[in-house]
């Protein structure tokens, strides 16, 4: 169980004594919270610390309860999984929950379960391949990265939006993007395993509060994040696996309400738009947004090869038409008539790039066939220099405090 659930659920225990035990948290206080508790809701690396500093005791564990269990069993969590299991080896029961349970994750589980899973019993409320009646999905083929981030500025200029989350493949890509955000002006906030616990608390709890309007996260730091309020999801960066969309579009259209899921992706992501179809047995609804048409063609519905054409131009793909109706790139309000990535009193080279074009300036060259004139290699070219001025202000900043640990010993010893 991530620590975002663990603390959600410790609240609901109202009757209980319940200890929320996680990471980035002073022992002294959760230590005082253990001390008569009925129920320790818990991540597996602090729960083992707890047991190895003897401030807490397995042997009398009744039920063991694993949340997430896909990721606790395949994302490295495995080794204390099966740690904790040695420990509690007298309890009467384990449960398991996850939106998905893949093969391979599943053979991991009966490891952890008594008679190595004779017995177990499998509860399935909804499957992946169900089609979620409340939310919408719909895919967008972009021609390049810049024409992607156009269609995401002109999606968030969306009055209909409450409070949205933004998926991103990677953490560079996560804080580059929060930023830009930021300087157009809009309410944003970056959450990804790379941010300390308690930095991760207060954003969540400032997107709880509504203090955040745009969440730019990563899959795993997005993990149980419930936040009835969040009317858009976006996949700006496609997940790394197919079933983790599953768990990306689930954020949305809860507690009953309806949801919009939108789904970006270029022509390098066709296999992996190709592979979500796949597991959920459904194919996307391809839209586009008036005077942001792609100029390429993209692939149809259910062509796997990639080497015959969809549609093209400002033609729909799959009969989706149309878009949203707006009146195009740059000309609807959105979150108190903010502007976009590229307006407003946005500074010249924002973010990572420095001389990264703006999101809503300049006109997109018209490229035709499915290679066309894609730059490539200047995005790769682009992608390094963003990497070393990284490095280089890493470097700098660590000379200039060595200059000033220096200085220090020099005025200590006059």
């Amino acid at each position: 169980m991530n620590s975002n659930k663990a603390k959600a659920l410790s609240y609901a225990g109202r009757g209980l004594r319940v200890a929320n035990v996680v990471g980035g948290i002073p022992y002294q206080l959760q230590i005082a919270k253990l001390q008569n508790a009925d129920l320790v809701v818990a991540t597996p690396g602090r729960l083992l610390d707890l047991q190895r500093s003897m401030q807490i005791k397995l042997d009398k564990v009744q039920f063991l309860v694993v949340d997430e269990a896909d990721r606790m069993l395949d994302l490295g969590f495995s080794d204390d999984l099966a740690e904790v299991n040695q420990m509690t080896s007298q309890r009467k029961q384990t449960m398991m929950f996850s939106a998905t349970f893949a093969p391979r994750v599943q053979q991991l589980a009966m490891r952890v379960m008594h008679d190595n899973g004779a017995g177990v019993k499998k509860v399935t409320v909804d499957t992946p391949q169900e089609k979620h009646n409340n939310i919408k999905q719909v895919l967008f083929w972009a021609d390049n990265a810049q024409h992607k981030r156009k269609m995401l500025d002109h999606w968030l200029r969306d009055e209909t939006i409450n409070q949205a989350i933004v998926f991103a493949s990677t953490q560079v890509e996560c804080d580059g993007l929060a930023t830009d955000l930021q300087e157009a002006g809009f309410s944003a906030a970056a959450l990804h395993g790379a941010l300390s616990q308690g930095l991760r608390n207060r954003r969540l709890m400032a997107l709880r509060n509504g203090q955040i309007q745009v969440l730019v996260a990563t899959d795993v730091a997005a993990r149980g994040i419930d936040v009835p309020t969040i009317t858009h999801v976006f996949n700006y960066g496609l997940p790394m696996k197919a079933e983790d969309y599953t768990h990306r579009i689930g954020r949305t259209g809860r507690a009953g309400r309806s949801g919009i899921a939108v789904t970006f992706g270029e022509f390098r992501d066709r296999r992996r738009i190709f592979d979500i179809e796949a597991y959920t047995r459904q194919q996307f609804t391809s839209e586009v947004i008036p005077g942001l048409e792609p100029q390429q063609r993209f692939p149809a519905a259910g062509e796997r090869d990639g080497r015959r054409g969809g549609g093209g131009g400002g033609r729909s793909f799959g009969g989706g038409g149309g878009g949203r109706g707006g009146e195009g790139y740059g000309r609807k309000p959105g979150f108190g008539d903010r502007g976009g990535f590229g307006g407003g009193q946005r500074r010249e080279g924002g973010g990572f790039g420095g001389d990264r074009p703006r999101f809503g300036g300049g006109d997109r060259p018209e490229r035709g066939g499915f290679g066309g004139d894609r730059p490539r290699l200047k995005i790769a070219v682009v992608t390094v220099q963003h990497l070393v001025v990284s490095v280089a202000k890493v470097v700098l900043r660590i000379a200039s405090l060595r200059l000033v640990i220096v200085r220090a010993r020099r005025l200590w010893r006059w």
